[in-house]
């Protein structure tokens, strides 16, 4: 089939070759993988902790708020009653438009992240 041992040399320097090409592909990708879920992972600690932040400044401009509504209205329940139902409105507009607040740019983020090859040369 062949007509020297010469081409048999090259099919086995071609698959060994296409082997050697295969590993750094496997490589790549998970290099690739790993950069992807830093990124994630990353971001997902930076929102926890300014959601946690976020929180505690509510926490403490919503007493600082009930203190100066207190002084108005002359009742500190008549302030607790104000910054409560301020805060469940707050909560119930956050739900309401969850979908642009939130889901939108999880997906949009996400789809960036994974589906954005940066590598690829631009044509």
């Amino acid at each position: 089939m062949f007509a020297n041992d010469k081409s048999i040399d090259n099919l086995q320097d071609l698959f060994q070759e296409f082997r050697k090409y295969l590993e750094l592909q496997g490589q790549y990708l998970r290099f690739e993988v790993i950069e992807k879920l830093t990124i994630l992972l990353s971001t997902l600690v930076l929102i926890f902790i300014l959601i946690i932040v976020g929180v505690m400044a509510l926490f403490y401009f919503s007493f600082m708020l009930v203190y100066m509504l207190a002084m108005t209205t002359g009742s500190f329940a008549a302030g607790y009653a104000i910054i409560g139902a301020a805060l469940i409105l707050i909560a119930l507009l956050i739900y309401h438009f969850r979908a642009a607040l939130i889901f939108q740019p999880m997906v949009n983020f996400l789809a960036r992240l994974f589906l954005d090859d940066s590598n690829k040369p631009k044509q």
